[in-house]
């Protein structure tokens, strides 16, 4: 089924980034449509947090809000739908969804997030966005000064072990198998906390609550939150199914205003930065938004402009 209509814009995503992208849009007159499946990563989650005014508003209120806010400017739609594929050129792109419809627009926003692999973990599940969490920032409070239990190894983990300390310094750390840390690295590590890399066995936990963490050398940890290095990839492979380049770390390449290298193509939020927060993706999408209306404000110009006759 086809739509009929070639709209300015299409959002590919309806988080913090497509949302606020499509509210600013709406305000600047342009003719939206929102895509999105309606399956965010933080479904898990109970509550969102940093997010000012918003502070402990579940994922779902925060979309719901969004979009009554949203309503307010009729140029912008929404479907339900999920986005299968993209073809065109800037100023005609066409989007294909899962259920036959075409969307047809002059410029393309992915603000697709990222998705979890799931972690060969057993008991992860039953805890995850429940006691166990990625984000300090966004989970920490509701943690602090409780014993808990630290997944992750490498580089990443002489970062986020300092880090987690201004929440709790009772943690345990757990590289569930080859720590990937330098002799010194380890030692300066175990002088401050106890660190373990025997496997994981499982994770016990009541009511989504974790009660202990059971290695595979018969270790018991007791603890009462978790945080974790999550697996991601991104949300979606339309972008390089449309040629957008790919950072290393596995993002859209992108610049300041969310702009790819494919002319017409932004992206913006988690997909296009590894500052995964809610506000962080709000902002870039407010952002690439103000990139994509000045970029068809100058086009509109530029085709009705008529130089004076001398």
């Amino acid at each position: 089924m086809k739509n009929e209509q070639l709209n300015d814009v299409t959002i590919i995503g309806g988080g913090p980034a497509g949302l606020s992208a499509a509210l600013v849009l709406g305000r600047a007159r342009k003719n939206v449509i929102v895509i999105d499946e309606a399956k965010p990563r933080n479904a898990v989650t109970r509550e969102t947090h940093g997010f000012l005014t918003r502070d402990g508003v579940s994922p779902s209120e925060f979309r719901r809000l969004a979009k009554e806010e949203i309503s307010a400017y009729p140029s912008v739609s929404f479907a339900l739908e999920k986005a299968e594929s993209i073809t065109g050129t800037d100023g005609h792109f066409k989007i294909m969804t899962t259920q036959g419809k075409l969307y047809e627009s002059k410029k393309v926003l992915f603000a697709i997030g990222m998705k979890d692999r799931p972690l060969d973990i057993p008991g992860l599940t039953e805890v995850y966005g429940k006691s166990a969490f990625v984000c300090p920032y966004c989970d920490g409070w509701e943690l602090r000064d409780q014993p808990l239990v630290i997944i992750n190894k490498g580089a990443e983990l002489m970062h986020f072990a300092p880090l987690i300390s201004g929440w709790s310094k009772d943690f345990t750390i757990c590289t569930n198998g080859p720590d990937e840390l330098s002799d010194s690295e380890r030692e300066g590590l175990k002088r401050q906390v106890s660190l373990h890399d025997s496997p994981i066995k499982h994770i016990e936990s009541k009511d989504g609550i974790v009660q202990q963490v059971i290695l595979e050398d018969g270790t018991s940890i007791p603890c009462r939150g978790i945080f974790f290095k999550p697996d991601l990839v991104m949300g979606s492979d339309l972008p390089k199914q449309i040629g957008c380049e790919i950072t290393e770390i596995g993002t859209v390449a992108i610049d300041q205003l969310g702009k790819t290298n494919i002319p017409g193509i932004y992206s913006a939020g988690d997909s296009a930065t590894r500052m995964h927060q809610a506000i962080a993706a709000a902002s870039m999408g407010s952002f690439a938004a103000a990139g994509i209306n000045s970029e068809l404000n100058a086009e509109a110009w530029m085709a009705t402009f008529s130089p004076r006759m001398v």
